[in-house]
């Protein structure tokens, strides 16, 4: 049978990199195609040609085994291709069905908007695919679960038999993911094909019928979840073989190192996003905040790094208040910060990667003799820290914004790592990460634990938290509603609180 979309020999080459090398794919009518690799392995690239933002060097994509000339969004939609993003593209004072008739707008007599019409289609695709999904809600009103339904709708209202769902876990509860997998079965038993892209491993082997691993542009091999266990597709991604379970040493916790008391922090609309929340984190453990992004975490993180001051409530660190603390002086009271977004928050860019490795004590001997840096030091010490973190780089002069993501993350981490701290800061440390780099910041960050630091993690990625965490923290809506033992929780349990469902409605 002729595969609903093929892609023959496709080559991307950019200065420098040849990100695609060949690939030949192959997305059969009615099946979840799962689409793995580590990154820069050129994943993003192959999807953004059969999207029609790049054009390739070489190579051809055929669709119903006819060769097709995709050189725009307009013309990959025109194709029958859809592509739900991970973040999603929403408008959240509008309604559904104006959200989904945007740019495909009904019209009735005399020019106006026939909204009943968009509606009505509307209700009968979420009906004929159990999405679930009220037509005339606001964007605003609805949980992130179903606002990414309102985006597989907006496909499927432009007609799309080809379905793209880049990384579409990644904001959501365990909860909410399965009920995207059910959803994704209900398109794929009624005609629709599906290319799956995410990095892990466990929701690929549960969804896909058939997995495509990729590794620096190339294809490695495709296989199926009966075939294949995460073992075999994380050594294919790698090219290793890759530790995934991680053994945490016994709990042995000391004193309190940051204790939060009744914390107030508003966020840049001057809402409350945190809202009295009080925690401490005691020596040689690590303390996860589990959550769906944007319930607070954020800020708070901010807030405990001084980068963003409280509105009540207090800080200590080590019996010291910091609550109003400057950041350089809260670092320099032994605090690193591993930020959530490494590029804005975690490193200079345009500077080269002595210099950010540098940024915490390029002002402090033997880096400076007053206001004189020391260059032949800072490089010494660049070249043991670029050895030591395993930091994929041509040399200590390269640009930082030249290195793939996982090296851009090791930089932050040599850097935070590599000095006397008694508190880590780490917000979603694996963020975008491959499965190699994932396994090497968790040792990394459990080796810290085992040190003596006090670890304070927060990531919305619940396997994450669930593996390094000591006690688990559950935010939601700006809120701590529970602060469990990892060692007897369930998983259900916290997916339950990530989604403001506490011991009473979930024993109903």
């Amino acid at each position: 049978m002729t595969p609903i979309l093929e892609l023959r020999g496709i080559t991307k080459r950019f200065p420098g990199v040849l990100a695609n090398d060949s690939i030949n794919l192959a997305l059969e009518k009615g099946e979840i195609h799962a689409l793995l690799g580590e990154n820069g392995a050129g994943k993003t690239t192959l999807m953004n040609i059969l999207y029609g933002l790049y054009d390739p060097d070489e190579g051809e994509v055929f669709i119903q085994g006819e060769k097709a000339e995709i050189s725009s969004p307009t013309d990959a939609i025109k194709q029958g291709i859809g592509m739900v993003h991970q973040h999603f593209m929403l408008i959240p004072v509008f309604t559904v069905t104006e959200n989904v008739m945007l740019g495909e707008e009904a019209v009735k007599a005399g020019g106006f908007l026939d909204r009943s019409l968009a509606s009505g289609e509307i209700r009968q695709i979420s009906e004929q695919y159990h999405l679930e999904v009220p037509p005339e809600a606001y964007i605003k009103d609805l949980p992130v679960g179903v606002q990414q339904r309102v985006e597989i709708i907006k496909l499927l209202y432009r007609k799309a038999d080809i379905l793209i769902f880049d990384e579409p876990t990644a904001v959501l509860t365990p909860q909410e993911a399965d009920e995207l997998f059910k959803i994704m079965r209900s398109l794929t038993e009624q005609g629709k094909s599906i290319i799956f892209i995410t990095h892990k491993l466990r929701e690929v082997l549960d969804v896909a019928d058939r997995i495509t691993v990729i590794r620096r542009g190339k294809v490695i091999g495709t296989t199926t979840p009966q075939e294949a266990d995460q073992g075999k597709l994380a050594e294919m991604m790698v090219g290793r073989e890759v530790e995934l379970e991680l053994e945490r040493s016994p709990l042995k916790a000391g004193e309190p190192v940051l204790i939060v008391k009744d914390l107030v922090v508003a966020d840049d609309r001057n809402q409350i996003a945190v809202d009295e929340v009080s925690f401490e984190v005691r020596a040689g453990e690590v303390l996860g905040v589990a959550g769906v992004q944007g319930n607070g975490q954020t800020e708070l993180v901010e807030a405990v790094t001084g980068l963003r001051h409280p509105m009540d409530g207090q800080i200590q660190l080590l019996g010291d208040d910091i609550t109003h603390a400057t950041p350089r002086q809260i670092t320099e009271k032994g605090i690193a910060h591993v930020p959530e977004d490494r590029q804005r928050d975690g490193l200079i860019l345009s500077f080269p990667v002595v210099d950010n490795l540098a940024l915490q004590t390029y002002y402090k001997p033997p880096n400076a003799k007053g206001v004189v840096l020391q260059e032949e030091h800072m490089l010494e010490a660049a070249n043991t820290m670029i050895e030591d973190f395993d930091i994929r780089t041509p040399g200590p002069k390269t640009s930082v914004g030249s290195l793939s993501g996982g090296n851009q993350q090791k930089v932050i981490v040599a850097r935070e790592f590599s000095r006397p701290i008694k508190l880590l800061v780490a917000s979603q440390p694996t963020r975008g990460l491959d499965v190699g780099s994932i396994e090497y910041i968790h040792n990394r960050i459990l080796e810290k634990r085992d040190n003596g630091c006090a670890v304070l993690l927060v990531s919305p990625e619940l396997d994450e938290v669930l593996q390094l965490s000591d006690r688990i923290a559950v935010m939601y809506r700006g809120k701590i509603l529970a602060i469990l033992d990892s060692a007897d929780v369930r998983k259900e349990k916290v997916g339950l609180l990530m989604a403001g469902i506490t011991g009473e409605e979930q024993s109903a």
